[in-house]
């Protein structure tokens, strides 16, 4: 007998799936006209299909009932959405973008980084109460990357093609793809130096010396250093390749297409394999790949990475709507929720904005004041803070003393799950309603004064009555003149001496004739009708002496 299996796997299915599809009916409408991001709607929609709403998606029923595995599932979810995002931000770039543009993306990446990380470590210090200054240099580590996911919301589409310069475009691309993978050293140092150097390195062999020599070894050197090589090994193998196959005519268009993406996931899991920096491969293996060019023109005009990018960011956000700690905004504690609204705040006002502005006169892309402010702005938080929210408490799990996690490793993974989600959240939202919000702010002052100037345009003219009794007296005297012309009969004309039958010969011009009609027809002009009366009787005369 049929049953109704209301499975999660069911109702995840047709969840997501009529999700996307009515997204889709309507997603040129939400994107191109009201310039909502997708990231924005994805996460409304996930909040409304989470266990706090309809209950529709219930992630800890995947997890297993675990709070780990649940964690676990949210963190390889990003990997794996940051790494096929950043071998497409390298695709996107034109050829050597990197070597040629090196000097701009030294300064974003090297002072500018160091400056957002400075800036937003200072303001979680300030406002998270009782937070030791080490700690608060480990949550601003995990926002201080910008997001490449919602990035691509702000460099694409109607809005960036008609108000964003391209060479604009291009840094801010390849600038959120590289810090991403840039972020490791600034979150390890303080994790290192919490490790062992808080609580006078308590469980922990070494010291500061200890901290250091791991930062420089494994982070600067097996993550980082391993992974730009790592990528661009692969990123150049890949592209010799799929030159030689499709020279050779080995590769269908399908599978040419869709190379990308499946170099993307390689790279993910080979580098998660060997413990390197995987995020960084993939945007090193995107550039290297297409460092000639050739890939990226003969994909120019396809829709299926942009496809399966859209797919992915919709998922993600879906996701991140579900899991997100809500409740832990209101009740937690370690911050009260005025003081976390404010602490949002200030980090969208003050983590880039002051970084940018110092800079941006070295920056050739930047060229005016409006350029800075949007880009000081436009540094959003999102899939990578997460990622490196759970990078984290990962390592935090290993501080240990006496077998369990240490108290203040305890806390600090309190404090990251608060304010890190929180803050991504904030952007989402701020960044994802900005161009709509800018949009109108623009064009509705505007729209307002047109409206007034009509309304005034539109007011009846003062009215004098000397000047209409005039207007009125003159209009009654013309329509008595019409009239007169209307309805006097013409007066006939009596000749003497000549015969009434005109002469073929007496050719008499037509035009004259009329103008003389025309004029013999008013009565109020006696002397211009007898000169066409003599006129007329002199070509009479003419005519009779030719008879």
């Amino acid at each position: 007998m049929p049953t109704i299996d209301t499975s999660n796997f069911n109702i995840v299915c047709a969840t997501l799936g009529g999700f996307i599809t009515l997204f889709g009916l309507v997603s040129y409408l939400f994107k191109e006209r009201l310039f909502l991001s997708e990231a924005l709607i994805s996460l409304l929609a996930g909040v409304i299909f989470s266990p706090n709403a309809t209950n529709l998606i219930k992630p800890l029923d995947f997890a297993g009932g675990s709070e780990e595995s649940l964690e676990n599932i949210t963190h390889y979810f990003t990997r794996l959405v940051l790494g096929v995002q950043l071998v497409l931000a390298g695709v996107q770039l034109p050829s050597k973008y990197l070597l040629r543009e090196w000097k701009s993306l030294s300064l974003l990446l090297g002072p500018g980084m160091t400056g957002m990380w400075v800036c937003s470590s200072l303001i979680i210090w300030g406002m998270v109460p009782d937070l030791p200054f080490l700690h608060a240099l480990a949550v601003g580590s995990c926002i201080t990357p910008t997001d490449p996911v919602l990035s691509n919301s702000i460099v694409k589409g109607k809005f960036a093609d008609k108000n964003v310069p391209k060479d604009l475009q291009k840094i801010i691309i390849a600038e959120s793809g590289a810090n991403d993978g840039l972020g490791y050293p600034f979150l390890f140092l303080a994790l290192y130096l919490i490790k062992y150097v808080s609580l006078g390195g308590a469980g922990q062999a070494g010291g500061a010396s200890t901290a250091i020599g791991l930062w420089f070894g494994e982070t600067w050197g097996y993550q980082i250093l391993l992974g730009i090589g790592y990528g661009a090994v692969v990123g150049w193998l890949a592209k010799e390749l799929l030159h030689r196959a499709e020279e050779r005519k080995y590769v269908d268009r399908e599978s040419f297409l869709v190379f990308a993406i499946t170099l993307a996931l390689f790279i993910v899991g080979t580098c998660g394999m060997i413990g390197s920096d995987d995020v960084l491969a993939c945007f090193v293996a995107g550039n290297v790949f297409t460092i000639d060019d050739w890939f990226r023109l003969e994909t120019l005009d396809d829709s299926l990475q942009p496809t399966i990018d859209m797919l992915l960011n919709l998922s993600i956000f879906i996701w991140f709507g579900a899991v997100c700690p809500w409740t832990l905004f209101a009740h937690n504690g370690i911050i009260p929720i005025y003081r976390l609204i404010f602490l949002g705040v200030l980090i969208l006002l003050f983590r880039r904005l002051p970084v940018i502005f110092a800079m941006h006169w070295k920056i050739r892309q930047i060229e005016e004041m409006q350029q800075a402010l949007f880009v000081g702005f436009f540094g959003p938080i999102g899939v990578s803070a997460v990622f490196y929210l759970y990078v984290s408490l990962d390592f935090l799990d290993t501080v240990t003393a006496s077998g369990v996690v240490r108290e203040d490793a305890e806390r600090l993974k309190e404090v990251m799950r608060v304010v890190v989600w929180f803050l991504a959240i904030c952007s989402i939202v701020v960044h994802g309603l900005s161009v709509p919000l800018g949009k109108l702010g623009y064009h509705l002052p505007r729209t307002i004064s047109s409206a007034m100037e009509s309304r005034e345009n539109d007011e009846p003219e003062p009215f004098r009555i000397r000047e209409h009794l005039s207007n009125e007296e003159h209009a009654l005297q013309q329509n008595i003149r019409q009239r007169a012309r209307k309805t006097s009969p013409a007066r006939p004309v009596f000749r003497i001496g000549g015969t009434i039958i005109p002469s073929q010969s007496s050719g008499v011009d037509r035009s004259t004739k009329d103008s003389a009609d025309q004029i013999t027809s008013n009565p109020d002009n006696i002397e211009l009708r007898n000169m066409s009366s003599k006129s007329n009787s002199n070509d009479v005369a003419v005519s009779n002496k030719k008879e």
